[in-house]
């Protein structure tokens, strides 16, 4: 993991160098709305389906060198999701688990300044579950309300500028986490959480 991400900064350095001074935007504050990609996990009685949820997500990002052929920002990622519902045939699973996230980490975008920037996105922080008080069967949750996990983002997306300060959005990430905990013994480890959205950029110098 340290390798790539060394060769994602290396590479992005590299390209940035390459640019002459143009207006890039320096400051970026992102608002997507989004979804979940549905999970399964598990097999038998010990198999567990998470289901979509809402993704409210924020974006800042801070220009750290670029210019018209890429940009290189820092940029601090959250995302926060009310609930998202658990189905098994085990009825002593967790009924629901609530999300947030927290990763700082690096975008590099091409042509930052043309009709069409694509980009790419790597990064790590936290990742906080709030379970439910009760279980599918009805029981309270013997598990712990709040548990708390690192997490490593990465993914890519489109901007699309509409106006000298906003741009439209469309993105999509892979957070990999350790596991909620859904009361199931066999289910730890890591864990993929895909979200698409889209929203809007404000940009400005």
């Amino acid at each position: 993991m340290k390798t790539i991400f060394r060769l994602f900064s290396i590479g992005a350095f590299c390209l940035a160098a390459l640019n002459a001074e143009t207006e890039t935007p320096k400051q970026e504050l992102a608002f997507q709305l989004g979804g979940f990609v549905p999970l399964s996990r598990g097999a038998s009685a010990q198999h567990v389906d998470l289901g979509s949820g809402l993704a409210l997500q924020v974006d800042y990002g801070h220009l750290i060198t670029g210019g018209v052929k890429a940009a290189l920002y820092y940029e601090v990622h959250f995302l926060a999701n009310p609930l998202r519902s658990v189905t098994s045939e085990g009825q002593f699973a967790t009924r629901d688990v609530a999300t947030l996230f927290v990763t700082p980490g690096i975008r590099l975008k091409l042509r930052p300044t043309a009709r069409i920037s694509p980009y790419l996105s790597i990064g790590g922080g936290l990742a906080w579950f709030e379970h439910s008080t009760k279980l599918l069967n009805g029981d309270p949750n013997p598990v712990s309300r709040e548990l708390f996990r690192g997490a490593f983002d990465f993914g890519g997306g489109v901007d699309v500028p509409v106006w000298r300060l906003v741009a439209l959005r469309g993105e999509v990430r892979d957070f990999f986490t350790g596991s909620p905990n859904y009361n199931l013994p066999s289910l730890h480890g890591g864990q993929n959480n895909v979200v698409a959205g889209a929203g809007f950029v404000i940009r400005w110098r």
